[in-house]
């Protein structure tokens, strides 16, 4: 019977179970026994299987917040946070307690429940909207492969599972992150785009998992069966960890070139196969998706400071009203107008304290967190529309990240912003070379280099022997800037995403038999009239649009192969410098195939003419400008880059058409080693050729000083600082021929390293490292990054503005303190202390002596014209805790601080190391990756959507797209946004203080009992609804200064540096000026009415009215700039006031009970007295605040004036420098420049 159950067991299993993949991912925690898996029957391990697979992630994504049964808890429970939403539900309450309870407790209630639902409907709108959002994402179409079917079926985006083999097509977003099995490239190459990942839209390369048994072949999904194990899910982009074992018990190691991450878009490939590893919010693109930023304002931590100032007056109020009622019920001996009971006057006094509270409740502005809300809404609206910030050729704007700090944009004090793509234009211009020790500028291509380069293809003309060993460098220098990148070629006219088709190229093995025919140098003019001429050829990759990546050995006619001749010889000892490219020419082969080489030279030229008109432009999709910028230089000159594979470049070479170069490895660029490498065979010597480019200051480090190079590496030294001095980028290029043995050494350790699955990133390292010595330095390049435009103007006014600007960058000093000339960082007439230490205590003394020279050279007034410039070792340090201090306090000497050579992580500890320590509001702006630190550290972040992708615009709070709107964006906007703010914060205090003491005075003529004057409707409503949208208004459009006095005048900007509009001293002169307001607005009517026997209610009519006008002309008198919005506005205020305690003195008989308001309002405005209370009550409490803005606007109309007029005669002929290699007059502003310490 057992064994029958067990059957039945299976059977049933068999029956449900889907089944459809077979490899799975885990933790080793949680993997289970991989003997104990391979024991068990094939059924019971399907269902193992499966019950594994049920505990990970699903693939439906869901970023809303709520559900339909937890958005009334949640949303609840998230608004319980803020302290003032618990305060008014903990007297919405205690009003429910008869004891102590002012009025209706239904009333009570409605303030809080109002803002609530105000909140929670916002709420509920932008979690709608991500609702949507999510559907559209979950609801999208993938290939699954079924194996019931044995199949690929459709199947929605959340229906995916981990284990699923999907099947994607050129152009497809990739559901989840997957490991890639199979590419339709012959080589098992998969190109994804990650612009929804990361912003960057340059090419990804990626791997099929190596050793896989179907490799090569068509992928039979059903033949699948190895098991995949990897780490836990993490929001690491560039980190992918675990091994695959193939059912041959054989592991191999899994890594991030293997994986495809959800998001990204598959691109030059036309079919994909992979298995998902991680899906849903397991995924690293949900991993890494945080959700808006949120940080907390300068502005909002004084407001909650002051929120508390407010709660310690309303429990004073209420304590004086309770002692006050004790001390008066124990004056009263049997009244006739008071019901009597037992309390006694301490318990009764304890009791009006709570109900004090209730009725004095309005003095925490509950509205004013919503107004707030509000206000930044309409700021962030104005900013974003500013067609003044506004990039017609990028089409776009502004990007206001994070909403809640836009008022810290008027409170900058120091600016730290990274050079390259932020303040110059980030698109590299090649202008000179240094080869061999010989410099060459690139004017339209340098006659010379030309000269020497046209020696190689000229049949007549040979080099001289002495000469050989400098063409050797030239040839070897421009190869390798044309095979060490990985720059991806693709058609100008057609997409680069067009499925590639196979070209047959020429044949190698030809091109070197005529070469030993003929007895030419290693490249001259091709005599085969067949040869593939450079537009031939490229009109031939690109007859569908393909990427010129290609097929080396698709072409069983013409395949391309390797030279390895065993007359060449295998190695060229790498102390002396090779020239294998320079042979002796033989004069006989010139007499006798001379014919034959003009005929070649014929058939060439007539091959060109025919294929001119056709010909295509090779365009060229780099990870950095920098390396787009290297292989146009090298394809100006002849070495054109036509095409890569994993295995082979195509590179076109002058004289000699296409050469097939075959790529061993390429060693990427990482920010430790600061330079990438290529492994090649060279196509006509056979040598193993190690090709380095990098930083000069490390290439210069690894380049081996013997003979020849010695004298090489002191000439490319002083042409780098040449370079540097006149603003350029500089890098160095250097080779190592390996010999045979020695190359198959480092293989092996290479292999060991790329197999590894634990620390494979530090084995890749160390095995770079290892190769990358003993180098031949070939020569260098100069690059020119030009300025954007008004980065000058923009840094003049900025720091005219009071705000101290740092530049963080990784360049030379010199190119850095150059570019600092150009842009106004550094004025000719500055001090320009260099900071460069090998040691700690070498830094304590030049920080000594750089303090004696700046307090001697400091002006009274305190403006400093030192400028320190610092490198990334002496950084080092200066950021040391023992150091910290001292460092501070030399840049505080400073106007401005260089450092150079920093890295990603220096720069947010630069960045923190200022925030923290001088207290103060700070801003990093960057455009690149590393950049993201120290826009994340800093109180305000702003991206610069550049050359170098998105990563620094999603990691920031505003996003700008030149540096020159960093200006308006800072000075103008900044300024409004602050003032606006502040002021109506203040405003919102006075408005509920000075409403409150009139309730509060009140108290002093009826026993201190807790009744009010009005009616609990229009107590309830007065700020809630009658004051509260004018001030909303006035946080929105209010312009204390124009925006071109503000642009003219930086100056005006340290009115928010200082915090002059919301200074504590501030604060409490509002809230004197609202208590004398309530004192005028309660006792004029108090005296008016004196002796009379109106009744409370009618008592309270005026009051409440003057209230109104007061609070409405008050906020008239603040504002700088009244437009017919303001205007309508108030008048609105005061119309819906009083259209609604009208029609609540008409309609309303039991409403306000035990009380009846019914008539009283009609009654008191029939009579003359009230208009004349009112108006006499408003004038009399804003002559002071009249009087004092008349004064201020005065003295501010004469300040800004005068500040302007200083700007005009002081301003002298702006120098405009131009960071050009090919203008020198920049170097001599530099030597002309202050003092230079060292």
């Amino acid at each position: 019977l057992m064994e029958r159950l067990y059957w039945v067991r299976h059977r049933c299993l068999q029956l449900i179970s889907t089944d459809r993949r077979r490899g799975w991912y885990s933790s080793p925690s949680s993997l289970p026994p991989k003997s104990s898996l391979d024991a068990q029957d094939p059924l019971f391990q399907r269902h193992k299987i499966k019950e594994l697979k049920q505990s990970y992630s699903r693939n439906k994504v869901r970023t809303t917040k709520y559900t339909f049964l937890s958005f009334i808890p949640k949303n609840l429970f998230e608004q319980l946070h803020r302290f003032a939403n618990v305060y008014f539900i903990f007297l919405g309450a205690l009003n429910f307690v008869p004891i102590v309870n002012a009025f209706q407790p239904e009333i009570s209630i409605i303030p809080i429940v109002f803002v609530m639902s105000i909140t929670a409907v916002k709420d509920l709108w932008e979690d709608q909207r991500r609702r949507k959002s999510d559907q559209q994402v979950n609801n999208l179409l993938c290939d699954v492969f079924d194996r019931k079917q044995k199949r690929y079926v459709e199947r929605r985006w959340a229906d995916v599972c981990v284990g699923d083999l999907i099947r994607l097509c050129c152009n497809e977003i990739i559901p989840a992150d997957m490991v890639l099995l199979h590419s339709s490239d012959p080589n098992g190459v998969c190109h994804i785009e990650t612009a929804n990942l990361d912003g960057e839209t340059n090419l990804k390369q990626r791997q099929v998992v190596r050793d896989l048994p179907q490799q090569g072949s068509e992928f039979v999904p059903e033949n699948y069966s190895s098991r995949i194990e990897c780490e836990n899910p993490n929001n690491d982009l560039r980190r992918f960890r675990g091994f695959m074992e193939h059912p041959g018990k054989v592991r191999v190691g899994l890594h991030s070139e293997n994986l495809l991450l959800r998001s990204c878009t598959v691109r030059n490939t036309e079919t994909v196969i992979g298995i998902v590893v991680y899906a849903g919010h397991e995924t690293k693109a949900m991993q890494n998706n945080s959700g808006p930023r949120y940080k907390r304002s300068k502005l909002e931590c004084r407001l909650n400071m002051d929120v508390l100032w407010c709660v310690v007056l309303l429990l004073l109020m209420c304590l004086v009203a309770a002692v006050g009622h004790g001390f008066w019920l124990s004056e009263l001996h049997n009244p006739i107008f008071m019901i009597p009971d037992d309390t006694h006057p301490a318990l009764a006094a304890f009791y009006m304290f709570w109900t004090m509270i209730i009725v004095l409740q309005v003095l925490i502005p509950i509205s004013l967190y919503v107004s707030i809300e509000i206000v930044k809404l309409g700021q962030v609206y104005f900013i974003q529309n500013d067609l003044d910030l506004y990039n017609p050729v990028l089409d776009t704007g502004v990007q206001c990240r994070a909403l809640n700090i836009t008022e810290d944009l008027g409170q900058i004090q120091y600016l730290f912003s990274d050079k390259t793509g932020t303040l110059t234009e980030n698109r590299m211009l090649f202008r000179r070379c240094t080869v061999a020790g010989t410099e060459y500028p690139h004017h339209e291509n340098d006659p010379q280099l030309q000269a020497k380069l046209n020696t190689l293809s000229s049949p007549m003309r040979s080099p001289f022997r002495q000469e050989a060993a400098e063409i050797s460098h030239i040839l070897d220098f421009f190869l390798a800037l044309t095979v060490c990148n990985t720059v991806v070629v693709s058609s100008p006219t057609q997409p680069r995403h067009m499925p590639m088709v196979r070209t047959p190229l020429r044949s190698l093995e030809e091109m070197k038999a005529m070469f030993q025919k003929l007895s030419l140098p290693r490249f001259p003019s091709s005599p085969n009239r067949n040869t593939d001429t450079l537009p031939s050829l490229t009109k031939k990759l690109f007859t569908r649009g393909r990427p010129a990546s290609y097929f080396p050995n698709s072409s069983p006619q013409t395949p391309i192969k390797t030279l390895q001749s065993p007359t060449i010889p295998s190695g060229t000892p790498s102390d002396t410098p090779p020239a294998p490219v320079t042979p002796a020419l033989s004069s006989g082969a010139w007499g006798e195939d001379r014919d034959d080489i003009q005929k070649a030279k014929d058939n060439s030229a007539e091959s060109e003419s025919d294929d001119e008109d056709e010909a295509e432009e090779l365009l060229y999709e780099a990870e950095s400008p920098d390396e787009a910028a290297l292989v146009q230089a090298a394809k100006a000159y002849g070495y054109t880059l036509l095409g890569r594979s994993p295995e082979q470049v195509l590179v076109a070479v002058p004289g000699t058409g296409p050469l097939s170069i075959a790529l061993l490895h390429v060693l990427p660029f990482h920010s430790a080693r600061k330079r990438m490498s290529v492994v090649v065979r060279h196509p006509l010597t056979g040598e193993v050729v190690v090709y380095t480019k990098g930083a000069d200051n490390v290439i210069m480090e690894l380049a081996e000083p013997d003979g020849f190079s010695r004298e090489i590496m002191e000439r490319t030294q002083r042409h780098l600082d040449q370079y540097a001095r006149e603003g350029l980028r500089t890098l160095c290029v250097a080779k190592k021929v390996l010999e045979e043995q020695e190359y198959k050494a480092w293989l092996k350790r290479h292999e060991y390293a790329e197999t590894s699955i634990e620390n494979r990133e530090e084995l890749l390292l160390e095995s770079a490292e290892r190769l990358e010595t003993n180098l031949t330095l070939l020569g260098a390049s100069g690059i020119v990054d030009r300025l954007q435009e008004e980065v000058p103007e923009t840094i003049e006014a900025l720091q005219e503005a009071g705000i101290k600007v740092w530049v963080l960058t990784g360049d030379k000093q010199e190119t850095a303190i150059n570019i600092a000339f150009a842009c106004k960082l550094i004025r000719p007439t500055d001090h320009i202390l260099m900071a460069n230490c090998d040691s700690k205590a070498r830094l304590q003394e030049l920080q000594h002596e750089i303090r004696q020279v700046t307090k001697e050279g400091t002006p009274e007034d305190d403006s400093s014209d030192s400028v320190l410039v610092i490198d990334g070792r002496t950084l080092d340090y200066a950021l040391q805790k023992e150091l910290q201090g001292s460092f501070l306090d030399l840049t505080c000497c400073c106007r401005s601080v260089i450092c150079c050579r920093s890295t990603p992580l220096q720069k947010s500890q630069v960045v923190q190391l200022v925030r923290d320590k001088l207290k103060v509001m700070t801003l990093a702006i960057g455009d690149g990756a590393n950049d993201v630190s120290m826009i994340q550290m800093a109180d305000v972040g702003i991206g610069i959507s550049g050359q170098e992708g998105m990563q620094a615009v999603m990691s920031s709070d505003f996003a700008i797209s030149r540096f020159k709107f960093l200006r308006k964006l800072i000075l103008v906007h900044g300024h409004w946004c602050y003032a606006r703010l502040a002021n109506m914060i203040l405003y919102f205090f006075y408005k509920n203080v000075m409403y409150v003491n009139l309730l509060f005075w009140y108290q002093f003529f009826c026993g201190f009992s807790g009744n009010t004057m009005t009616n609990s409707w229009v107590l309830i409503f007065f700020n809630l609804l009658f004051t509260s949208v004018p001030p909303i208004i006035y946080g929105v459009l209010d312009k204390d200064v124009s925006g071109e006095m503000l642009l003219e005048v930086p100056d005006l900007y340290k009115y928010g540096q200082n915090s002059e509009a919301y200074l504590p001293s501030t604060f409490w002169l509002n809230i004197l000026d609202a208590f004398y307001q309530s004192l005028v607005c309660f006792f004029i009517p108090y005296f008016a009415y004196a002796g009379s026997d109106i009744g409370v209610f009618f008592f309270g009519s005026p009051i409440n009215g003057s209230a109104l006008l007061i609070i409405l002309l008050h906020q008239l008198i603040e504002s700088r700039t009244v437009t017919w919005i303001h205007a309508a506005l108030l008048l609105f205020s005061a119309l819906f006031y009083y259209a609604f305690v009208l029609l609540l003195s008409i309609m309303c008989v039991t409403c306000n009970s035990p009380t009846n308001p019914y008539g009283i309002e009609t009654k008191v405005m029939s009579e003359p007295l009230y208009y004349l209370i009112c108006g006499f009550t408003t004038v009399l409490a804003l002559l002071p605040r009249y009087y004092t803005h008349i004064s201020e606007s005065a003295h501010l109309h004469t300040s800004n004036e005068n500040k302007a007029a200083q700007r005009l005669s002081s301003r002298h002929v702006p120098q405009n420098f131009s960071v050009n290699a090919d203008m020198p007059h920049l170097t001599d502003c530099i030597a002309e420049a202050g003092t230079v310490l060292s």
